[in-house]
């Protein structure tokens, strides 16, 4: 069953999944009884910071997509790096953002702007709503995007709008990697 981990990779001692409890064998991941061994492969995918020469990086999550990102800015955050980064994350509202408070600390330790994107935003909201889409992607991408990597990951119709929105606006495809929930 394939889940991510949102740990450091600078805390190999220490590795945590974020994992939500929706399919048939996640469901029934906090019946698993503490002490139970369990075998961990990988880390598999394209979500590999060190083998993209970037010069910044924007991310684009959708709900509990945000789990491998975490797991990059946590590793960024230990190593201290200095490149700027953009995370836009999409959540269904505001309560429902998963990690919210540590992401706003990790503002603190790294160059992070964060566009939060609420699909049903309280009453004062004042920021982005609704869907990750074209027009939206195009107000928050940077200006110089040759030396961007864009790293995507939440459910298909956020990493494929996404995707098509970056190719349209010139990103070229050898700087977008996108992690499927789907094993292909």
């Amino acid at each position: 069953h394939p889940i991510s981990f949102s740990s450091s990779a600078e805390a190999p001692e220490r590795p945590a999944l974020t994992i939500k409890a929706l399919g048939d064998f996640t469901s029934t991941v906090g019946d698993i009884e503490p002490g139970t061994i369990a075998f961990l492969d990988g880390p598999h995918g394209v979500f590999i910071p060190r083998r993209m020469d970037a010069d910044a990086f924007f991310f684009i999550a959708g709900g509990i997509g945000i789990t491998p990102i975490m797991s990059i800015l946590r590793t960024f955050a230990d190593r201290g790096d200095e490149r700027p980064l953009t995370l836009v994350y999409a959540s269904e509202a505001w309560d429902a953002i998963t990690f919210r408070e540590e992401i706003d600390e990790l503002g603190s330790r790294l160059p992070l702007k964060v566009i939060h994107v609420l699909r049903k935003p309280p009453d004062h909201w004042t920021g982005e709503e609704g869907y990750v889409d074209q027009p939206l992607i195009e107000r928050h991408l940077p200006d110089d995007h040759e030396s961007v990597a864009y790293l995507l990951c939440g459910p298909d119709p956020v990493t494929d709008a996404a995707e098509e929105a970056l190719l349209e606006l010139g990103v070229p495809h050898a700087q977008i990697r996108i992690e499927r929930f789907d094993v292909v």
